[in-house]
């Protein structure tokens, strides 16, 4: 199973989307929000911009809301 961390910031309508994405398929990973400059600094170190929504995978950033969620589709348990 692979180590995912989703970080995002409050306000920002693209991270809605994969939020309302997750709780609709009842998705539960570990979320950092860049609000906080540890976790900012933390986004910019792994995936080199502190761009959100970001979902870490196994150390590997993915970036783009539409990505992500297209991500937990194909990754989903059947």
């Amino acid at each position: 199973m692979s180590q995912l961390t989703l970080y995002y910031k409050d306000g920002c309508s693209f991270c809605e989307t994969v939020f309302h994405f997750m709780n609709d398929n009842k998705i539960s990973v570990a979320v950092k929000n860049t609000g906080n400059d540890t976790n900012r600094a933390e986004l910019i170190k792994l995936g080199g911009k502190s761009q959100v929504p970001c979902l870490v995978i196994d150390g590997k950033a993915l970036y783009e809301s539409d990505d992500i969620i297209q991500w937990f589709k194909d990754h989903r348990k059947k």
